[in-house]
């Protein structure tokens, strides 16, 4: 049987940005989990989380993780976690477990680190500005599909020096399902 862990991904992603970055709400926290899924595809084929993202206004948006906080529906998983609160319009979380890095590779935690480091600082507009860069998948997909379309992963690919071709991303998707198919229980 093929385990995944992309749940405990998703919330531990969560702990790590909403403890080593500033001004962590929920648009900002939706940015630092697509620039983890997306450059971990760029260089892999396979996003972290197993998240889709949608392309709306502000930017790339994992719905259903949005869905989930911003309702402040949270699943007990993710109520043990961390505590949301909102202040002047404004949602604060807080972490209330440590991060735990177990099922992460160590690629994907250089790039949680990566991700943080360089949205340290950043507030929301920041962000929102970086993620709506001309030729990047969010840019993309509002340009050919509008927005609230899903947005590609394959549009990570970029042919540069760090990004695995789409041939190569193609295999390894197709490897994947073909693992999950004959290992799924």
């Amino acid at each position: 049987m093929l385990i995944e862990h992309n749940r405990e991904k998703i919330i531990n992603a969560i702990i790590y940005f909403v403890t080593n970055t500033k001004f962590c709400g929920i648009t900002k926290l939706c940015k630092l989990m697509y620039y983890l899924d997306f450059l971990h595809f760029k260089e892999t084929g396979r996003s972290v989380t197993g998240m889709d993202y949608d392309a709306w206004n502000f930017g790339p948006v994992p719905t259903t993780l949005y869905d989930e906080i911003s309702n402040l529906k949270l699943k007990p998983d993710l109520r043990e976690s961390i505590s949301i609160r909102t202040i002047n319009n404004f949602t604060v979380m807080k972490a209330r477990k440590p991060f735990n890095g177990l099922h992460f590779t160590k690629r994907e935690k250089r790039i949680l680190e990566k991700v943080a480091f360089i949205f340290e600082e950043a507030k929301t507009e920041d962000i929102v500005e970086a993620s709506h860069l001309p030729n990047h998948p969010w840019y993309e997909t509002i340009e050919n599909k509008g927005f609230k379309a899903k947005i590609d992963y394959m549009l990570a690919l970029d042919g540069s020096g760090e990004s695995i071709s789409k041939e190569e991303a193609l295999e390894r998707i197709s490897d994947r399902e073909e693992m999950k198919r004959v290992f799924s229980g």
